[in-house]
């Protein structure tokens, strides 16, 4: 349904297979920090970016953080790992076990919400981590009205349904990966089949998906929230209000979202190549975007921190033969622009370089 230039740009990144060591843990840094960032702040996550990589890569915190969103970090990242894992293995199918274990380890614990009703009525209700849902969930939606997922008691026999669909659809491989990850991806979401976190789980079964079939995974951005979620929409007017329907949509009817993820996957893959192809000194790379840095001088710079987030000005100043206040000049522009972050103490700091290098 939708190939041509993806598969055009799928062959040129086979052909690079393997990728090289040095540069393919470059490409699964980049993307380790860009999906547990993006997916998670789409959720509401306040973390910045800064944050995240210096959590994720360096188990320090800089700036005031919420204790919950650093802990849903962390254990997003460590679901992360356990998909790449499960994908590995090509001949496994997808169980529901493995997704309700994502989920387990992703909200870590049962907790408690509390809300407050229109006219002030005080009411909760208790997450559960790794179960189905026992409450209905809905949202609404722009125009004002509410939109109802699967009710706690089809949603067994819904995802049920789901995952042998998809392990059929895997074994006849009669559709493309990137179709058949996206229509899972819409099925799914239809179904909401936990009180939290299914926009996550989503993604991260679709990222399974095209692992298993040797795709790059796909970020959705938070910046393209909207654009993310007006995709589900229009293939949530072609399929209708009912969840069942939703739950067993055509490729047809969620031709809006499977087009939507299809672009991202052409825009990944563009992206992908081109960090593997440029190889320049100036050339970096933060969070989908690539950053180019003219002054040799803030070039070495940045590969000196990189090799030691500690060393002191002086002894920068010294290795780049300039003097202290261009250093720190230099610096502060690092610092303001987001390219880096500081931490520690005036004794003890630590300079931390949030770009990731193309070469």
């Amino acid at each position: 349904m939708y190939i041509g230039k993806i598969e055009e740009l799928y062959q040129e990144w086979q052909s690079l297979q393997p990728v090289k060591e040095e540069y393919l843990q470059r490409l699964n840094r980049k993307f380790m920090l860009e999906f547990n960032y993006n997916s998670n702040h789409i959720e509401g996550n306040t973390l910045t970016y800064g944050q995240t990589e210096l959590l994720l890569m360096f188990g320090r915190v800089v700036g005031e953080a919420n204790m919950k969103d650093l802990e849903e970090m962390k254990a997003h990242n460590v679901c992360l790992k356990m998909m790449q894992e499960e994908a590995n293995e090509k001949n496994k199918p997808l169980t529901e076990f493995f997704i309700r274990t994502l989920h387990q380890t992703m909200l870590r614990e049962d907790y408690t919400v509390y809300r407050q009703l229109p006219g002030g009525v005080n009411t909760s209700y208790v997450v559960h981590a790794g179960c189905y849902k026992t409450r209905p969930n809905s949202v609404i939606t722009p125009s004002g009205e509410r939109f109802e997922y699967a009710s706690p008691e089809e949603t067994p026999a819904l995802i049920a349904d789901l995952v042998a669909w998809y392990n059929q659809l895997e074994a006849e491989k009669s559709m493309s990966p990137i179709e058949l990850a996206a229509l899972f991806h819409y099925r799914y979401i239809r179904i909401h089949p936990f009180e939290d976190g299914n926009g996550r789980i989503a993604r991260l079964i679709m990222n399974y998906i095209l692992t298993k079939h040797d795709y790059p995974m796909l970020v959705i951005r938070s910046s393209a929230k909207k654009q993310y979620l007006d995709a589900l929409g229009k293939a949530d007017k072609n399929v209708g209000p009912i969840p069942s329907a939703g739950a067993h949509a055509s490729l047809e009817q969620a031709r809006d979202f499977v087009a939507y993820i299809s672009q991202q996957m052409e825009n990944t893959l563009e992206a992908n190549l081109r960090f593997l192809s440029e190889k320049a000194d100036s050339v970096w790379w933060l969070n989908g975007e690539f950053v180019t840095i003219k002054n040799e001088t803030v070039v070495k710079l940045l590969r000196l921190l990189i090799d030691n987030p500690s060393i002191t000005i002086p002894e920068m100043a010294k290795f780049l033969s300039i003097n202290p206040s261009a250093v720190q000049k230099h610096l502060k522009t690092l610092q303001d622009k987001g390219y880096m972050e500081r931490t520690g103490t005036n004794k003890n700091v630590r300079r931390n370089i949030l770009l990731v290098s193309t070469t």
